[in-house]
């Protein structure tokens, strides 16, 4: 009797496991609009709603007052009037929008007849000033409203990143050999007997090597993160919130590095070795991340750790 009970109570459990979900049969019955503007959203990262700032000096919008202009290579034809010729530009009423002025994107449209871009966008800094740009035109003077978007973005720009490099490269070196000289504490050379400033240097390198990884094997993935940021990373993608682990593992290694230092140094000897820290881990993530893109960066990163951890025990051993 008690078996056939428990049977049955298993059975009661088992089936109550199974769940239908609602009966939504109209659920996916969305119209052609809303199809394209959700499959406009998963190649473009943006979408009706979006903010965007604007981070060039200027950006230059067609305003428009009812439908698509029917020509819309208007942007760079020319007409001759007599001997001069002038843009067709001047014949369409525009609006230059400034560096940092807010938008809002306000409508979307393709125009196949376009040869340059076919994808147009109407843009509004308030209800009064509005209109169109084209894509291409419109992403590359402007940047996501969101902080860190922005922050990606300044520290994404190429030409910026080599010059940094050669800043690094060449002020580290002298700062190393200048604290050298000086018979200074710095991290690697004359280290304090603390695995921290090690650990602080590993973890940039190795950020910077999986940040130049996501970008170069899965860049619509680190486009998604551009357009739509977050520091929570069991929001994420494993790559990407993986990286972020590492974001919030460089700023606590930092906090529990300044802290330790101070109990092995006076106070001018630390800041002298925050500055040599500092230096380090400049060149480390700007040595990283240019030297990923071309593959260098992970064999380059398995010697780095190797020689650190070695630095470190001798250090300890004197």
């Amino acid at each position: 009797m008690r078996r056939n009970l428990f049977s049955l109570l298993c059975t009661f459990l088992l089936v109550s496991c199974y769940n239908q979900g609602p009966i939504t049969p109209d659920a996916w019955n969305l119209t052609e609009q809303q199809l394209d503007s959700i499959s406009f959203y998963t190649t473009h990262h943006y979408s009706q709603g979006y903010n965007f700032v604007v981070s060039k000096d200027s950006l230059v919008i067609l305003e428009q007052q009812n439908e698509m202009m029917p020509v819309p290579d208007i942007l760079t034809s020319e007409i001759t009037a007599g001997d001069e010729t002038m843009p067709m530009l001047s014949l369409v009423d525009s609006i230059t929008l400034r560096h940092h002025e807010h938008l809002v994107v306000a409508d979307i449209r393709t125009v196949p007849t376009d040869s340059i871009d076919s994808v147009w966008v109407k843009v509004a800094r308030d209800q009064l000033t509005f209109g169109w740009v084209r894509e291409m035109d419109l992403l590359a003077a402007v940047s996501p409203d969101d902080p860190i978007s922005q922050f990606i973005d300044f520290f994404s720009n190429t030409h910026l990143l080599f010059f940094l490099a050669f800043c690094a490269l060449v002020g580290g070196a002298y700062g190393v050999r200048h604290l050298l000289r000086k018979g200074a504490k710095i991290v690697h050379f004359n280290d304090i007997p603390s695995f921290y400033p090690t650990l602080l240097c590993l973890l940039v390198a190795a950020s910077a090597v999986l940040y130049s990884s996501i970008q170069l094997f899965a860049p619509e993935m680190w486009r998604h993160f551009y357009y739509h940021p977050s520091l929570n990373p069991y929001a994420l993608p494993w790559h990407l919130g993986l990286f972020i682990v590492f974001v919030w593992a460089l700023l606590i290694v930092a906090i529990a590095t300044v802290d330790d230092i101070r109990h092995h140094l006076t106070l001018g000897e630390t800041i002298l070795y925050l500055g040599g820290l500092a230096a380090v881990c400049a060149v480390d993530y700007v040595v990283f991340s240019v030297t990923t893109l071309y593959y260098i960066g992970y064999p380059l990163l398995i010697a780095y750790i190797v020689f650190a951890i070695y630095r470190l025990s001798l250090q300890k051993s004197l």
